[in-house]
């Protein structure tokens, strides 16, 4: 069992240095916060590991906690992308069609 749990914290770190990567690295701030996202599931993960490993439910309460803030910010993220990037590039690429337009804020197309 040691033997895999320290696999297991290997394999952990070789993520959160490789996230850790992306979030510096990223050349946009999406890929940055999609860093961000993937850094809390694999806490999450820790988290996990740690409870199986020591057979102890106390991190479940924080775990839950943890998933349900990486579930709402991940909406509030998608939520407030800049939408007009969307239309702006929609339109320059060449789509005629006016059912595939995406409305502006005043609803017009």
């Amino acid at each position: 069992m040691t033997i895999i749990a320290v696999i297991v914290v290997v394999l952990l770190a070789a993520a959160i240095g490789l996230t850790l990567v992306r979030i510096v690295r990223g050349p946009s701030t999406l890929d940055r916060i999609v860093g961000t996202d993937v850094l809390l599931a694999i806490t999450l993960g820790a988290i996990a590991t740690e409870a199986a490993y020591t057979r102890d439910a106390t991190g479940l309460p924080i775990m839950i906690g943890l998933a349900l803030l990486g579930a709402i910010g991940s909406i509030a993220v998608g939520r407030f992308v800049d939408p007009a990037a969307r239309v702006s590039q929609a339109a320059s690429a060449g789509d005629e069609h006016p059912e595939n337009r995406v409305p502006d804020r005043e609803g017009q197309s």
